[in-house]
């Protein structure tokens, strides 16, 4: 049997609370960590999350938080009462800066979010970000978080082995969402990769939904993805277990 593996988190992007539950229930023992994003939040998301936390689920709440920065460090102080994991918030200097103050002491990881995997150059034309090859717009919002104080960041799995490279990025966390097995469907994710490609490129953690819980047997889906990323293990010099 397949153990967990807690570098696998699991999105839980279906309509409530108590449909996320019951996707944990079929999962059992066999997935450790979960995603709870903003789609949950008027269902029940953080009601799930206590819940999870207390049947000893880790717990990665995905806000992408974005405002002023007094709003900011308000809403990740309230956040972090939670005792979550991970918290997103977007890669601005200012949003990282004000979300850091508002973890305080809690042991709440801030990853900030680089450019949304689904997102292509033609996307980045149309909200106005400037000029230049999406690997290195990733690369350049990834350091600066880093310097801004995250404690990781939120990239497509091609560009995990950029950022990785990065001398800020030492002791870094690299989520991955767009990650799909070879014969899955992409969905909206644009920039993608295999489980043990994305974790042979730096990846530390990968984020995935629709391919487990749209699945017929979720916990099998879940399975084959772990077995996936074994494949990575011990391949490439970049690889390393990821932080408590």
């Amino acid at each position: 049997m397949t153990k967990s593996d807690d570098r696998l988190i699991v999105a839980l992007d279906v309509p409530d609370a108590l449909a996320g539950l019951a996707l944990a229930e079929k999962l059992g023992d066999s997935v450790g960590f979960y995603k709870i994003g903003l789609g949950m939040l008027t269902g029940g998301g953080l009601a799930l999350a206590v819940e999870l936390k207390d049947l000893g689920k880790r717990i990665f709440l995905d806000m992408k938080l974005f405002d002023i920065p007094a709003t900011v460090e308000k809403a990740t102080h309230g956040l972090a009462q939670y005792d979550l994991d991970f918290l997103t918030v977007h890669g601005d200097p200012h949003v990282v800066r004000a979300a850091v103050a508002g973890r305080g002491e809690s042991k709440t990881r801030i990853l900030a979010v680089t450019i949304l995997t689904a997102m292509e150059r033609g996307d980045l034309d149309e909200c106005l970000i400037k000029p230049g090859a999406v690997h290195e717009l990733v690369a350049e919002r990834a350091r600066n978080a880093f310097l801004a104080g995250a404690d990781g960041v939120i990239a497509s799995p091609q560009e995990a082995g950029l950022i990785r490279s990065l001398p800020e990025a030492k002791g870094k966390l690299i989520v991955t969402p767009g990650v799909r097995m070879v014969d899955g469907d992409a969905g909206d994710q644009k920039r993608i990769a295999t489980p043990a490609q994305a974790l042979t490129e730096g990846a530390d953690y990968l984020v995935v939904g629709r391919p487990i819980w749209q699945a017929p047997a979720p916990k099998i889906a879940a399975r084959r993805i772990i077995e996936n990323m074994a494949l990575a293990d011990g391949v490439n010099s970049r690889f390393h277990e990821p932080q408590a």
